[in-house]
């Protein structure tokens, strides 16, 4: 398609950045897509509509990009990123989701800002409410997990999370539960860097937690061991016991 007349006037680097800037705007569109039909037909549909949507958009997608930037696809995939060592596709993945944490961590202070720290957890509970299932979902997916899989299934979901990426976690296991501890966390460790106390994060967490592991397997049930307010101990910044109720 031919320049149209607004984008004449743009340079390279105006024309490299306004590509960003559409992906930008997709990526939001998408959401804001998953959002409303969240609120519209409710969590398990939204769920099960986006995985119908990207089962048929992310073909065209890469069609479309691969014939225009000149790359080879294997598998759905640039070929050139799944040829990547271990490594750097290890790095990658940690790039990403220390972004994630980034934007996250953006988004609260914005709107601490404008409103009081109380508006920003109230955001961000909601926030997690409708991504830990999300997550959870596509986590089970790309692993192959079976509905009802119980514990097992759960400490496997817990390793794929984008946290596991960026903070220290461990788990342990007892006759009928599982004990998830956060030993280092990337948000609090700031913090305390900072000389400032724990970030009071136990609204969210219960939020997060819970619906990550119902949505794994309604049957789990969640208790918070400890989580800022909370007093924990030095080894640890938060602590959820995880069990089939």
């Amino acid at each position: 398609m031919a320049d149209s007349d607004g984008l004449e006037k743009i340079d390279n680097n105006g024309l490299a950045g306004l590509a960003v800037d559409f992906l930008r705007r997709s990526v939001l569109h998408y959401g804001i897509w998953f959002n409303e039909v969240n609120y519209q037909l409710g969590l398990e549909e939204a769920l099960q509509a986006e995985s119908e949507v990207f089962a048929r958009y992310y073909p065209l997608m890469m069609k479309r990009l691969a014939e225009t930037l000149g790359f080879e696809q294997e598998k759905g995939l640039p070929r050139s990123l799944a040829a990547l060592p271990r490594d750097k596709l290890l790095g990658l993945l940690d790039a990403v989701a220390a972004n994630w944490l980034a934007g996250d961590g953006l988004w609260f202070q914005a709107v601490e800002k404008r409103r009081e720290m109380f508006t920003a957890k109230r955001c961000n509970d909601t926030c997690w409410s409708k991504f830990s299932p999300f997550e959870a979902h596509r986590i089970k997916e790309i692993l192959g997990l079976a509905e009802g899989g119980g514990l097992d299934a759960l400490e496997a979901a817990l390793g794929c999370r984008l946290y596991s990426r960026i903070n220290v976690q461990s788990i342990e296991r007892e006759s009928h539960s599982l004990i998830f501890r956060m030993v280092n966390c990337r948000v609090q460790d700031a913090r305390r860097r900072k000389g400032l106390e724990d970030y009071p994060c136990k609204s969210a967490g219960v939020v997060e937690y819970s619906s990550f592991a119902r949505a794994v397997d309604p049957r789990i049930k969640t208790d918070c061991l400890a989580c800022p307010p909370d007093n924990h101990p030095e080894g640890w910044f938060c602590a959820w016991k995880f069990y089939i109720g």
